[in-house]
């Protein structure tokens, strides 16, 4: 397992505009919900996708991925490991490719389907830290 080059995660941190965010709390105690408010602080527009709750960070949530009818530039997970290869069965019938799994989140089984599928994986990294660090204030 392998994450791409900080110069291609910065890429993809630059042109992404809408990030999906599976497993977003409405709890603003929970780590999705406070770097989620960060990322769409910065610019970006989050959806949540979890089934328990209606809506969050003032943005409708949806239970699945395949519920989303727009388009999304990035999948940001917040579910433990052995959520993982569910959840790319369902981001593999989305439009999008790159399908970011957060800090201390991997799942080989998940890589392994996505990679063979030609997305763009990241495992066990924070979307907030990598934007912080790779993508300078301008």
């Amino acid at each position: 397992m392998q994450n791409p080059s900080n110069e291609e995660i910065k890429e993809i941190l630059q042109s992404a505009k809408t990030i999906a965010v599976v497993g977003l709390s409405d709890n603003p105690e929970r780590t999705s919900y406070q770097i989620s408010k960060i990322m769409q602080d910065i610019g970006y527009r989050i959806i949540p996708v979890n089934p328990t709750i209606d809506e969050v960070l003032g943005e409708k949530s949806y239970a699945t991925l395949l519920d989303i009818k727009e388009p999304i530039d990035i999948i940001n997970v917040f579910r433990r490991p052995e959520f993982l290869p569910d959840i790319a069965k369902e981001a593999a019938q989305t439009e999008c490719k790159v399908f970011w799994a957060q800090q201390g989140i991997t799942n080989d089984e998940a890589y392994e389907f996505l990679n063979e599928r030609g997305y763009t994986v990241i495992m066990d990294l924070c979307i907030k830290v990598a934007h912080a660090v790779l993508v300078k204030k301008s």
